[in-house]
């Protein structure tokens, strides 16, 4: 049992939900997500997904894009992300999951990326654009590795296909909630509901709800159907303003503490 699912079963024995971040790894830069991480794992962040930056980011939508790109722009590397997680791991026990492009793991070679994440202390990966009908080998790999992984259910998924998905996740599954690209939202789905009673049909892994949560009253509402909700874009969008000043971290804290308030 790795660190997600040690977290997951501990939450399930309080009672807790959930709460994974998401933030693009570098943006700024790596100082600032090593020193994020540590805050977010004070604060009583659950799960910390980290986006390895990539040039076509197409799930995401233009907060998210931006910062891909500023981490790029700060020269991040895949390499530069997994000393990052090793730095981190050096203090802090907080679940980590790379959520990543294919691409990027078939330039590196996919056994030795998936080494190399267990190695520098990920927990799980998240690979955006490989379908668990192609990634036979790759959850063996991750298996091997102690590694989970972790695939995403949309409304558009039929039932069947659910079925198939959800089967072969490990830690969680990321049900994304809207069609569409990653951002904030005005207002929760309402189709939450059905669809994570269709995947609780299939499986007894916890489901991370996300896409769109934006402030405690929406973590609230999604939490009463799932184990977990997951916000990416509204935090995002906080180190975006707050760039490189002093306060960043100290920023970005207080503004997840809030949202974690709505959940506990």
């Amino acid at each position: 049992m790795n660190r997600i699912e040690e977290r997951f079963q501990r939450l399930k024995q309080e009672g807790q939900k959930g709460f994974v971040v998401y933030i693009g790894a570098g943006d700024p830069n790596l100082d600032a997500t090593h020193y994020l991480a540590l805050a977010f794992d004070d604060v009583g962040v659950d799960v910390l997904e980290l986006g390895v930056p990539f040039s076509d980011p197409l799930a995401d939508g233009l907060v998210n894009q931006l910062a891909a790109q500023r981490g790029l722009d700060a020269g991040t590397t895949p390499g530069g992300v997994l000393e990052t997680v090793t730095i981190i791991r050096k203090t802090s026990p907080i679940p980590i999951v790379l959520y990543v492009y294919f691409n990027i793991l078939h330039k590196r070679g996919l056994a030795e990326f998936v080494s190399d994440a267990a190695a520098a202390g990920v927990d799980g990966l998240l690979v955006l654009d490989l379908p668990p009908e192609e990634s036979e080998n790759y959850e063996s790999m991750m298996a091997d590795a102690g590694m989970c992984p972790i695939y995403l259910v949309a409304p558009t998924t039929p039932p069947d296909r659910v079925a198939l998905i959800v089967k072969r996740g490990k830690g969680f599954i990321y049900y994304v909630s809207r069609e569409g690209v990653t951002g904030m939202q005005q207002t929760v789905s309402e189709t939450i509901g059905e669809m994570t009673g269709t995947i609780r049909a299939n499986t007894d892994i916890p489901i991370a709800v996300g896409f769109g949560i934006s402030n405690p009253e929406q973590a609230a509402e999604v939490a009463q159907n799932a184990e977990a909700v997951v916000v990416g874009s509204a935090i995002v969008n906080q180190i975006a303003d707050k760039g490189k000043s002093p306060d960043l971290v100290q920023h970005v804290r207080d503004f997840t503490a809030n949202l974690i308030s709505g959940i506990r």
